[in-house]
């Protein structure tokens, strides 16, 4: 089946294949470890039930996300080890560092609360599993700032020196920990998983109210959902701006291939579609708008925007895959302000809970955020190539030693696996949602066993039904 591919080609398939799986599940867990903690905030405060119910609705779907995301990722470490041994040898003094802190924080966090957050209401109090839900949430963004800052090293290191034998030392942490890009690509990518939460959250609640318009949980989701999208994605167009500003700076290179440049412009025109064609070198069927792609990317009309041929063919990204990708991304995200516009008006016209064209075009826009996340994630990975660490290991110099049918034949392993655990996993989850929110629904994982070792059932229900038994 991989016959004609090299080790290197099989290597990066099966490390974009299983981050991309991976990637899903944080996406979503990072934003409805959040949403839970508002719900159960609000809760506390006002004491409606209703938001009680959705807290207990949301919680086994964030239960099996984050198990999910946990194992995901742990599949997904191994392959630093077993195909890019020599980027991990190089590389290892500073990504692994960084990789220990999130498990000393963020992970240890997540472990040690996550429990009395999922059963620990009725045990330890209002207080106290307020505190464990909020200190989830919490560990999920830490772990977000973990992982976000060893990737954004990746893309434009600094902080470090270059040993004898090719590794990179750590240097100046600091320097390390928030490189130039790291802000930018943090505040993107947590923006983008509350965004896809809140279109998740919106699908489901308007699934419900064209069942039932009268569903207030199916209400309130709906509307918290909404409100999001109306706040954030705004606020993420303007983060994407300063990220794509950051990225003509550090990474011209990325950016040509994004826009579909191969000359270079002063007044570059913004290409709305067309075929990019690396051994052409130009991008057929271009659809143009003439000086737009300047004034986005330099905030001036007669900007200059490089093209790809400045750099020499062995050092240019591939143009397609990040050229399609950031299309998708951009194209999801005008839509996701469009559905949020929409829901403002529908809400100012006091018609937000009965627009079942709202309400369908929302079930249509909830599986936006997975794929706009994606699409983001390829444009920056491919466009980060021909490098692992940006200008100064090349991807070809990272691999292990290792021949392309093992490759192969371990990567058909992860997708058969894949594809049946994790498509298990998705199946359960979406007939999660499909149940009904309702207020007098019981929720298994607040009864979870509570009797010591050695008392019996029959002896429980004695005991709580006044009875004696004698032992």
């Amino acid at each position: 089946m991989f016959e004609g591919f090299s080790a290197e080609i099989l290597a990066r398939i099966q490390f974009a294949f299983t981050v991309s799986f991976h990637f899903l599940f944080p996406a979503f867990s990072i934003g409805t470890a959040s949403y839970l903690a508002v719900l159960n905030a609000l809760w506390l405060w006002k004491r409606d039930p209703v938001y009680l119910k959705l807290f207990e609705y949301w919680k086994p779907i964030f239960a099996i996300t984050f198990g999910m995301g946990v194992v995901s990722g742990i599949v997904m470490s191994y392959q630093f080890g077993t195909n890019w041994a020599v980027f991990s040898d190089k590389a290892g003094p500073v990504i692994g560092p960084l990789m220990g802190y999130e498990v000393l924080t963020a992970f240890f966090l997540e472990a040690g609360f996550l429990g009395i957050a999922l059963f620990g209401r009725k045990r330890v109090g209002d207080r106290l599993h307020m505190f464990a839900v909020g200190m989830v949430a919490v560990g999920t963004l830490i772990s977000a700032t973990w992982i976000l800052s060893a990737n954004s090293w990746m893309h434009t290191p600094q902080g470090h020196i270059i040993g004898e034998n090719g590794q990179f030392l750590p240097q100046d942490w600091w320097k390390i920990i928030f490189n130039p890009s790291f802000p930018y690509r943090l505040t993107h990518t947590v923006l983008a998983a509350f965004l896809t939460t809140a279109f998740g959250v919106g699908a489901v609640g308007a699934f419900h109210l064209l069942r039932d318009r009268t569903n207030k949980q199916a209400r309130v989701m709906f509307s918290m959902a909404m409100w999001m999208a109306a706040l954030v994605t705004p606020v993420q167009i303007f983060v994407a701006d300063l990220h794509g500003i950051n990225t003509l700076e550090h990474q011209p290179a990325k950016i040509a291939a994004m826009e579909g440049h191969y000359e270079s412009h002063k007044g570059a025109p913004l290409i709305l579609f067309g075929i990019p064609d690396d051994k052409a070198e130009v991008t057929r069927y271009a659809v143009e708008i003439p000086k737009l792609g300047s004034l986005i990317l330099t905030h001036d009309l007669n900007g200059e925007i490089k093209g790809l041929k400045e750099w020499a063919p062995e050092d240019r990204p591939p143009a397609l895959i990040p050229f399609m990708a950031f299309r998708v991304m951009v194209g999801l995200g005008m839509l996701m302000l469009g559905v949020g516009l929409w829901s403002l008006w529908a809400r100012w016209r006091g018609c937000l809970y009965e627009n079942g064209l709202l309400h369908r075009a929302a079930i249509c826009m909830g599986p936006s955020g997975f794929i706009a996340v994606l699409a983001g994630w390829f444009t920056t990975e491919v466009g980060r190539q021909p490098y692992t660490v940006y200008g100064l290991l090349r991807t070809s110099e990272s691999l292990s030693p290792v021949d392309a049918p093992a490759v192969g034949a371990s990567l058909m392993a992860f997708i058969v696996v894949y594809f049946i655990v994790f498509g298990a996993g998705v199946f359960y989850l979406l007939r999660l949602m499909y149940r009904t929110p309702v207020l007098d629904e019981d929720h298994e994982l607040d009864h979870a066993p509570s009797r010591a070792t050695g008392i019996t059932p029959a002896i429980a229900h004695e005991l709580n039904a006044g009875g004696r038994h004698d032992v």
